[in-house]
């Protein structure tokens, strides 16, 4: 019985996010992060900030952090449910708003459609890029804010370099401790 309260509430809290998840994944991390761990305690912090680093290491969709959220609160029935709730909706909204989308192309309210989203993605982005830093707050804002500086001072520095040196920082940082 509280299996299946499960498998509902995790369709409850993943079909609508998928619904608003404007930028992708990532822009709704933080809503993720506050009902999987503060509000339905499926992972602890610390969980939720490894799941995360899976997610990105793992081949895919980042937004697969979703599927490992369900696989741990309730198994291989949790993963599947959790993948079919956060995909399909925005999925098939996806496919009847372009189908509309391109319709009206080039039209005065079109363009200012498009402008508008660019900062809600940037501050939605941003806001889950918080939560995960909430998992293990020094080294991880200490390369969050190299990595920023970085790509201000050197904007054509190739993303895998800065990748590498955050985890030389980071396993340093770990072995210090």
């Amino acid at each position: 019985m509280e299996d299946s309260r499960t498998l509902v509430a995790l369709i409850f809290v993943f079909a609508p996010l998928s619904l608003v998840s404007i930028g992708g994944g990532p822009a709704i991390l933080a809503e993720m992060q506050r009902q999987a761990v503060g509000v339905h305690g499926w992972v602890t912090q610390g969980e939720f900030g490894d799941l995360f680093a899976i997610s990105r290491a793992a081949p895919g969709p980042g937004a697969l952090l979703a599927t490992l959220i369900g696989w741990q609160a309730a198994g291989w029935r949790g993963a599947l449910i959790v993948s079919f709730a956060f995909f399909l909706p925005s999925s098939m909204m996806v496919y009847v708003a372009a189908h509309f989308w391109n319709r009206w192309r080039g039209s005065a309210w079109h363009a200012a459609l498009e402008e508008g989203f660019a900062p809600v993605a940037a501050g939605l982005v941003l806001a889950g890029a918080l939560a995960v830093l909430q998992s293990d707050a020094a080294p991880a804002w200490g390369i969050a804010l190299t990595v920023a500086i970085c790509r201000l001072w050197r904007p054509n520095l190739h993303p895998l370099a800065l990748l590498g040196l955050g985890g030389v920082f980071f396993v340093l940082c770990r072995s210090i401790a």
